[in-house]
C-alpha cells in the first residue's frame, strides 16, 4: 500500500508520497510513486500514483506515448487541467481493461488512483483525484486536501489545520506531520517520503526534495511532535463525571 497527500492553497500546491511497495512482507520495495510532466514556463502537472504498480506505470506510460506518437490531446497540448486528468482516466480504463483479468486470474487486484494536480499558463492551479475506473473528482476550498491510499491515519492533523489562506510551508509541516503519524501505525507506509512545492505561477517543478530517515528535519519534527502530544495529553483534566476514580 501507500499514502499520497496534495493540498490546494491560496498560495499554490503540495504534494507529498512515500515510496514503499510491498507484494506480501517478504517483497518489500521502493518506487518514486511522484512523476512530473513538465514544459518549463508553460505548464507543469504532478501526478502521485497508489495501488497497482503495473497498472499507474502503465497509464503514466500512456500518457507519453500519447506525445510520442503526436496525438491530437495530449497532456503537452490540451488546454485544461481537467482535461489532463480526462486523458489520465481513459489511460486508466485501457490499461485495465487490457491487464485486469490477467491480474485477477492471478489473484491479483488491480485498482490504482492518482492524484493530479498543477496549472496550466492561463488557467488556474487545480488538483484532483482520479479514481481506479477512470472518473475524478475536484479539490475546492470546502476541501482543500486529497489523500489516496492509507489515509485515515494522517486525516486528522489535516482536517484541524488545512485551509486555503495557511501558508505553504505551514501545510508542508503539516502533511509531513500526517505522514509521521501514518509511518507509526502502519508498516505498509514507510520512508523517503517524495516532496514538490508548486507555488501559483510557478510553472517548473523546481522544488522538490526527498526526505529520508537521516532527514535532521524529519527527525525533530517526529520527536517534537510525539513530545508535544504527550505533553498536551498529560495537561488535560480527568473526567469530571467521575470524581472518585483512581488517579
Amino acid at each position: 500500500m501507500t499514502y499520497c497527500c496534495a493540498v490546494k492553497l491560496n498560495a499554490g500546491l503540495v504534494f507529498a508520497a512515500d515510496t514503499r511497495t510491498h507484494a506480501g512482507v517478504d517483497n518489500v520495495g521502493r518506487f518514486s510513486k511522484l512523476h512530473v510532466l513538465e514544459q518549463p514556463g508553460e505548464r507543469v502537472v504532478a501526478l502521485l500514483s497508489s495501488g497497482n504498480l503495473s497498472v499507474t506505470q502503465g497509464a503514466i506510460e500512456q500518457l507519453h506515448r500519447a506525445v510520442r506518437r503526436r496525438d491530437a490531446q495530449t497532456w503537452a497540448s490540451v488546454p485544461s487541467l481537467a482535461d489532463v486528468a480526462l486523458l489520465l482516466g481513459d489511460a486508466m480504463r485501457e490499461v485495465r481493461a487490457r491487464d485486469e483479468p490477467y491480474l485477477k486470474a492471478g489473484g491479483i487486484d488491480a485498482s490504482a488512483s492518482f492524484l493530479l494536480g498543477g496549472q496550466i499558463r492561463g488557467e488556474r492551479q487545480r488538483l484532483f483525484l482520479v479514481y481506479s475506473e477512470g472518473n475524478s473528482i475536484e479539490a475546492t476550498a470546502e476541501t482543500p486536501f486529497l489523500q489516496t491510499g492509507e489515509v485515515k491515519y494522517g486525516k486528522p492533523i489535516l482536517d484541524r489545520v488545512i485551509r486555503p489562506e495557511v501558508s505553504l510551508l505551514d501545510a508542508t509541516k503539516c502533511v509531513l506531520v500526517s505522514f509521521d503519524s501514518t509511518i507509526r501505525s502502519n508498516v505498509s507506509v514507510g520512508l523517503p517520503i517524495d516532496l514538490l512545492l508548486l507555488p501559483r505561477e510557478r510553472h517548473a517543478a523546481d522544488l522538490r526534495y526527498r526526505i529520508d530517515e537521516h532527514d535532521p528535519y524529519w527527525r525533530e519534527l517526529s520527536e517534537r511532535w510525539a513530545a508535544g502530544v504527550r505533553r498536551v495529553f498529560a495537561e488535560l483534566p480527568p473526567p469530571q463525571w467521575y470524581p472518585q476514580a483512581q488517579q
